[in-house]
């Protein structure tokens, strides 16, 4: 699929479901590179990628696991999952919800994650959505492990934006904010966190 229509079917899928992508464009390759690099991937073994979308990200995690690593992508969105599956055709991408990850990674014999990488518009969630969803990953996120997110700059002074960022702060050990990415739509900064 062409870059230009991937990006109509991606604001497609923002006009009529936004809150279920939470932008108008997919995630810069910029954008995804700074969640990425957030981890040390040498000592990443168990990995899963919360709402990969078109797969950008994704792309950048397979390049990275190490040979032993277990990796497997969460996407609500039927044609995201084919899209993420196209651009990357290695990648376990499941068609499902973030709230079942204790069950995917028990089906796939991961007995705990070292690192989390979430591409979910957390602004856009209920507080009840994310706190089930912190819920869900805190089952399986080992003491130590890492989580890395990306907010858009709109979104860090609303409510729901404000309450993810104290959702962080309480339970991470340690949270720090990158530099904004200024070329991505809109422009965005990676929150990463420390269990």
């Amino acid at each position: 699929m062409s870059k230009l229509r991937e990006q109509i079917m991606f604001l497609n899928t923002f006009i009529r479901r936004p809150a279920q992508v939470g932008a108008v464009a997919p995630s810069s390759q910029r954008l995804c590179k700074m969640l990425v690099d957030s981890f040390d991937w040498n000592e990443v073994q168990y990995v899963v990628e919360f709402g990969p979308g078109t797969g950008v990200a994704t792309q950048l995690i397979v390049d990275r696991l190490r040979p032993d690593a277990k990796f497997f992508a969460i996407e609500r969105s039927p044609k995201f999952v084919a899209l993420s599956q196209r651009r990357c055709p290695t990648a376990d991408i499941v068609h499902g919800c973030v709230t079942d990850v204790q069950r995917l990674c028990h089906e796939r014999g991961i007995p705990h994650l070292d690192a989390v990488v979430s591409g979910l518009p957390w602004a856009s969630f209920s507080t009840s959505l994310q706190n089930d969803i912190f819920e869900a990953m805190f089952r399986m996120l080992r003491p130590g492990g890492r989580f890395a997110t990306f907010a858009y700059l709109q979104g860090l002074g609303l409510p729901a934006g404000i309450r993810f960022s104290k959702l962080l702060k309480k339970n991470f050990t340690t949270v720090t904010k990158s530099r904004t990415v200024w070329r991505n739509l809109p422009p965005a900064l990676v929150y990463r966190g420390v269990r």
